[in-house]
């Protein structure tokens, strides 16, 4: 009697926990995504403008993945997310307002896919060129936007690639606080959309850097992060199964004959065609801009 009581004891504390968890569904029943969107779409009410257009069934999935499929959590974390770019408007922001951040190709979109044919984000450190965190926060979502209106029909992820070549904690002025803003925007406001994250040849003092910052980081976004580094056989394991070696530029072990170069001139006239597809996606109005050939800088025709 008394072991009766305690297995129904048990299982209680079982159902209780998985509640907590968002997992009160038995294992064995499989969850109606389906219904679970339409309760998503019904919970957070109507919508209209850019947000009508930015809750799309597939979004609305992302939110529920990255919440184990609560869903209070999950219109909580797309509530949040709605207010946020309703504020900081990030499909809004054009090239030439954070051409400059961008004038040593810190960050930038590859000429490359990975192997399911997903953007790429090529992140160089050693190349930090500015100290303003609001100004690296506004770079980086401009591109993740802009990675996002490149995705091929059928995905909705985006690898990152981060080449540690000659970098410095003092070089590139990252602060913590900007770490964490990024972090906090990239986790809260766009969730499910890393692929992979490729740490690759991080130095000893990044590594300690990264103890730190570990701290803030999502356990989902944590498993997506790889330290990678040459000569290693696990980590060319781990670049093989996400890209095309023939395709990856020689600073990541790739092809030799080809290497990161980035013409801020070219990126910018890219970026400017781009601006033109992403007005046209959100039917907005796109002030006409024009490039200076001198140096690859946005001035008002």
């Amino acid at each position: 009697m008394l072991h009766h009581y305690y297995r129904i004891r048990s299982a209680r504390m079982t159902n209780m926990w998985r509640r907590w968890r968002g997992q009160d569904q038995h294992e064995s029943e499989p969850l109606d995504h389906e219904k679970m969107i339409k309760d998503l779409r019904t919970a957070i009410g109507p919508l209209s403008g850019h947000t009508l257009k930015f809750c799309t069934d597939a979004c609305l999935m992302r939110y529920l993945e990255a919440r184990s499929w609560n869903l209070e959590k999950a219109k909580k974390m797309l509530e949040e997310t709605i207010e946020w770019r309703s504020n900081y408007k990030p499909e809004e922001i054009r090239w030439h307002e954070v051409a400059n951040e961008g004038e040593t190709g810190k960050v930038s979109r590859a000429n490359f896919v990975d192997r399911y044919g997903r953007p790429v984000l090529i992140m160089r450190p050693g190349k930090q060129n500015t100290k303003t965190g609001d100004g690296n926060v506004r770079h980086l979502v401009y591109l993740i936007e802009n990675a996002i209106l490149n995705l091929p029909e059928g995905q909705e992820q985006m690898s990152w690639l981060i080449d540690f070549s000659g970098y410095s904690m003092n070089a590139s002025n990252i602060q913590l606080k900007t770490t964490r803003d990024i972090l906090n925007v990239l986790q809260n406001h766009y969730p499910e959309r890393l692929a992979i994250v490729v740490l690759y040849n991080p130095p000893k003092i990044f590594q300690a850097f990264y103890k730190v910052v570990s701290y803030f980081i999502d356990p989902k976004t944590h498993l997506k992060i790889k330290f990678v580094y040459p000569n290693d056989k696990a980590s060319a394991e781990i670049m093989k199964s996400y890209f095309d070696t023939e395709n990856l530029p020689s600073e990541f072990g790739g092809n030799t004959g080809f290497s990161l170069k980035y013409d801020h001139e070219e990126f910018s006239k890219l970026m400017a065609e781009d601006d033109i597809k992403n007005a046209k996606f959100w039917d907005s109005e796109i002030k006409p801009v024009a490039v200076n050939d001198t140096n690859g800088h946005y001035v008002e025709p």
